[in-house]
């Protein structure tokens, strides 16, 4: 664990977490679709965790639109512009903490669970699976869980199809195309099917999964790309009607898997 803690804060800080859904079109794209599905399935006024909340983009906004946010976040770079971006708002509490241990929190508490970033980086199924089971504990019963995750397929196209595609299957798939996940990609992949199982002997009921974001990020590695607000919003509303298209999910750089606690 103290390898895997010490790998993320030492990529964090160096990188702009802050500005990450906002100066890009794949950014933009994933914080849309998030967004729309938190609309969607979130009731009012609802009591949220986040767990992996970065620097508080949605905990920041939710918290503005009327629920009561539980922003918890492991990386103390993030944290502390979390904490200085969250300053006024009364209905935001920003706390330090690891997916893996919610032991601060209690039973039921929540009427949405978010989990937008730690299974980014867990490269162990055992931790997977601690990390599901507590965001599924601290939730109350017919709660809503949303987990994000990454495609390890848009990680083998968005990273090595226009370099060294050897280097990535070796890294990312054994001899028989098994994924494996390990600490130094820093950022791990699954298969969607994969993903999806780990969830089959937990206590929830699968909503569906949805691609955040598509192609856009591979699409926006072209010299060429361009694309206006009002290309965008058009591109969006075809993005959204398609997003949950089974044949579309794996070619999408972020998911995200939505289901509810059985009551």
């Amino acid at each position: 664990m103290g390898d895997r803690v010490k790998i993320i804060n030492s990529f964090y800080d160096k990188t702009g977490e802050d500005s990450r859904l906002l100066r890009s079109r794949h950014g933009q794209l994933e914080y849309l679709t998030t967004m729309h599905y938190i609309h969607k399935f979130v009731p009012d006024t609802a009591r949220i965790l986040e767990v992996g909340a970065g620097t508080g983009r949605y905990s920041i906004t939710l918290a503005k639109e009327g629920h009561m946010v539980t922003a918890m976040e492991l990386v103390s770079k993030n944290l502390e512009i979390l904490r200085e971006n969250s300053k006024g708002i009364g209905a935001i509490s920003a706390v330090q903490g690891d997916a893996l241990d919610l032991g601060g929190l209690k039973d039921n508490t929540f009427d949405c669970t978010l989990v937008f970033g730690p299974l980014y980086h867990l490269y162990d199924k055992k931790d997977q699976l601690t990390a599901l089971s507590e965001a599924i504990r601290v939730t109350k019963g017919s709660g809503l869980i949303m987990v994000a995750f990454l495609s390890v397929h848009a990680i083998m196209f968005g990273n090595y199809l226009q370099g060294n595609w050897k280097i990535g299957e070796k890294e990312n798939f054994t001899e028989d195309y098994q994924v494996r996940h390990f600490e130094d990609q820093v950022f791990t992949g699954f298969n969607v099917e994969e993903f999806e199982a780990l969830f089959d002997t937990l206590a929830v009921e699968k909503i569906t999964t949805v691609a955040t974001d598509g192609i856009m990020e591979l699409a926006e590695d072209r010299r060429d790309f361009a694309m206006s607000d009002e290309e965008f919003q058009d591109y969006a509303r075809y993005h959204l009607h398609h997003c949950e298209r089974r044949e579309l999910l794996g070619c999408s750089s972020h998911l995200l898997y939505i289901c509810k606690k059985r009551a």
